[in-house]
C-alpha cells in the first residue's frame, strides 16, 4: 500500500471527512409521520437522501473549515475550498489553510483520484478503496452519495436522538468498494433528515460516531452547515467541520482538470 507523508495524510483525512459526511448524507424534505416504517418506505428514504445530497446538473462549491483536537495537542485549523459537479463525478479540493499545506489540491476524474503538490509540481495517483494511512477514511469518502445503491437494509428500528423520534435504519453493504461494510443512520419520522450516523468496521467495531446539529438552506435543500465528528477508535480525537460560501453557480469545466490546479499554484 502506498504510504503518504504525515503532511498529505492529515490533510486527507481532514477533507475526506468533510467531503465523505457533509454532502452525500444531507438534506431535508417533509414526509407524513408513519405508524410503522415498511421495508418499501424505508429503500424510497434511502433514495430520497441520495436525491438531496446532490445536486445533478448543477455545480456545487463551498468553503470548509475543519477544527480538530486531540489530547495532549493544540487545535489544529484546515480550510479547505471544494468544488463538485455530479453529473461527471468530479471534484477538485484548494486546502487555503494551515500554511504548510497551502495550495496542494485533490482531483477526482471518474474512478481516478489524483493528489496534487505544488513543492514538487506533480501529481500522484492512488486508488479509490485505499486506506488513508493511520485512519479509517478512505478515498472512496470523495464520492457523491449512493446509498440506496451501495446498501441493503438489514433492520428497521426506532429511536429517539434528543427531543427527535427517528428512525434506525441498519445498513449492510453490497460491494467492496464503500468505506465501512455497515452503517446505521438515525433519520427524523417528520422529516429526510439525518441527525447522527455510526460507521462501522467488517469485524462490527464502531469505527466513527457522526453528528449533524445544523443545517443551511440551498437551492431549496437544507444541508449540514456545522458536523461534529467523533473517533471512536482514538479517545478524545474530534473534528468540528463548519461550512460556508456555499453556492451551485456554474463552474468553468477548467476547474475540473489537472492545469487547473497547476495554475492556482503559480
Amino acid at each position: 500500500m502506498q504510504r503518504h507523508s504525515p503532511r498529505r495524510s492529515k490533510a486527507l483525512l481532514l477533507i475526506s471527512l468533510a467531503i465523505g459526511f457533509l454532502i452525500p448524507l444531507a438534506g431535508v424534505a417533509q414526509t407524513p409521520a408513519l405508524p410503522g416504517l415498511g421495508m418499501n418506505q424505508a429503500k424510497k428514504i434511502l433514495s430520497d437522501l441520495d436525491d438531496l445530497g446532490n445536486f445533478p446538473g448543477k455545480d456545487y462549491s463551498a468553503l470548509f473549515t475543519i477544527v480538530s483536537e486531540k489530547p495532549g495537542e493544540k487545535q489544529s485549523v484546515t480550510q479547505v475550498r471544494v468544488f463538485r459537479r455530479d453529473s461527471k463525478k468530479q471534484f477538485t479540493i484548494l486546502i487555503m489553510l494551515p500554511e504548510v499545506n497551502k495550495g496542494q489540491g485533490y482531483l477526482r476524474e471518474e474512478d481516478n483520484v489524483w493528489f496534487y503538490d505544488p513543492t514538487g509540481r506533480k501529481f500522484s495517483h492512488s486508488s479509490i478503496k485505499e486506506n488513508i494511512q493511520n485512519s479509517e477514511a478512505k478515498n472512496a469518502d470523495f464520492t457523491s452519495s449512493s446509498l440506496s445503491k451501495d446498501y441493503d437494509i438489514q433492520k428497521i428500528s426506532e429511536a429517539s436522538i434528543g427531543k427527535f423520534p427517528v428512525w434506525v435504519l441498519d445498513l449492510r453493504a453490497k460491494n467492496n468498494e464503500v468505506p465501512y461494510d455497515r452503517m446505521v443512520l438515525y433519520v427524523r419520522k417528520d422529516r429526510i433528515m439525518i441527525l447522527k450516523q455510526e460507521d462501522y468496521s467488517v469485524n462490527g467495531r464502531l469505527m466513527r460516531t457522526t453528528l449533524f446539529p445544523k443545517y443551511v438552506e440551498v437551492e431549496g435543500k437544507l444541508l449540514p452547515s456545522q458536523i461534529l465528528i467523533v473517533d471512536e477508535i482514538n479517545r478524545g480525537e474530534k473534528s468540528q467541520i463548519t461550512m460556508a460560501e456555499q453556492t451551485v453557480e456554474k463552474l468553468p469545466d477548467k476547474v475540473f482538470t489537472k492545469a487547473f490546479l497547476e495554475q492556482v499554484n503559480r
